[in-house]
C-alpha cells in the first residue's frame, strides 16, 4: 500500500497559538484529497520557545483537540509537536493523531546550547506507530544528531519522520544527516522544517523525503509550501530482499538514563 504524505513548510508565528492554528486550519482546506498523513514543524503552534509556561497546553489543550479535528476532518493521520504540561513538568510531545487515536512521544535529545534542558522534561521511550499500514518511528529536530536512538533493528520500521526547527546556519547538517538516516537504516526518512525568522535565528527550510538508497524525492526548499510525496512500500520491500544490509547490522540493547 502506497502513502501519501503532504509535507506543510511554514513561517510559525512567535509564541502564537491561535493564529498558527488559524493559518494552519485555511492551509488544511487546500489538502489534496487522497492525503493519507500531513507532517508538521516541531512546536507548530508557538515556534522553538523556552518560554515553557507562556505556550504550554495542558494535556494537549486546544492543540490536540484542532489535532484530532482536523484529522478526522479530512480523514488523515497528523504529526506534530506541542509543548504539552504533565506531571513532571513540560515536555516537548510529538503527536501522532488519526481519528480517535493518539500517540505520543516526548523529545528525547534536548538542545542543551539552547538551554532546552532548563525549561523541559526529557523522555524515555521511543515509540512505533502504525498509519494505515505503514510503521512510523516519529523523533524531533536534536534527536537527528543521535544514531543509536533513530536505528531500526530487524526493520522496526518503514519511515522516520523527524519535525525540527532547524536553523539556516546549520542546513547542511540537516541535508546529511537526513540521507544518513535513511540509508543506514533502510527507510524513508520525513524531515519537516519551518521557515521564516524566530526571535534569534533564520531558518530556510529544506524540508525533506528521502528513500532507502539516499536519493532525495523531494525538497521543499526556501518556499511557503504543501508539497506530496507518494511512499512506495512495495519498493521498499524489494529493495530490502535484493540488498539485506540490515541483517548484518549488530544487535544491542539500549540503556536509557533519565
Amino acid at each position: 500500500m502506497d502513502l501519501k504524505v503532504a509535507v506543510v513548510q511554514f513561517d510559525i508565528i512567535w509564541e502564537d497559538t491561535e493564529a498558527n492554528l488559524s493559518y494552519l486550519t485555511n492551509q488544511f482546506e487546500k489538502l489534496d484529497a487522497d492525503t493519507d498523513l500531513v507532517v508538521l514543524p516541531e512546536m507548530f503552534h508557538c515556534g522553538f520557545s523556552m518560554s515553557a509556561q507562556k505556550n504550554v497546553q495542558e494535556d494537549g489543550g486546544d492543540v490536540l483537540q484542532w489535532m484530532r479535528q482536523m484529522s478526522t476532518r479530512y480523514s488523515i493521520a497528523l504529526i506534530g509537536s506541542v509543548v504539552v504540561g504533565t506531571d513532571g513538568g513540560v515536555t516537548n510531545r510529538l503527536y501522532v493523531v488519526e481519528g480517535d487515536k493518539v500517540a505520543s512521544y516526548d523529545k528525547r535529545h534536548l538542545f542543551t546550547m539552547g538551554g532546552e534542558h532548563l525549561y523541559y522534561q526529557k523522555g524515555t521511550e521511543r515509540i512505533i506507530v502504525e498509519v494505515k499500514g505503514w510503521r512510523l518511528c516519529p523523533l524531533i529536530c536534536y534527536d537527528l544528531r543521535f544514531p543509536v536512538w533513530s536505528r531500526n533493528q530487524g526493520e522496526e520500521y518503514d519511515a522516520l519522520i523527524y519535525v525540527a526547527n532547524w536553523p539556516a546556519s546549520r542546513i547542511d547538517v540537516w541535508n546529511t544527516l537526513l540521507k544518513a538516516r535513511a540509508i543506514e537504516n533502510q527507510s524513508y526518512v520525513i524531515g519537516v522544517n519551518r521557515i521564516g525568522k524566530d526571535k534569534s535565528l533564520e531558518y530556510n527550510g529544506s524540508s525533506q523525503v528521502i528513500d532507502a538508497r539516499g536519493n532525495a524525492l523531494m525538497n521543499t526548499g526556501d518556499n511557503n509550501v504543501i508539497a506530496y510525496v507518494l511512499l512506495d512500500k512495495v519498493e521498499l520491500a524489494r529493495f530490502r530482499s535484493v540488498f539485506p544490509v540490515l541483517k548484518d547490522a549488530d544487535r544491542y540493547e539500549l540503556k536509557v538514563s533519565n
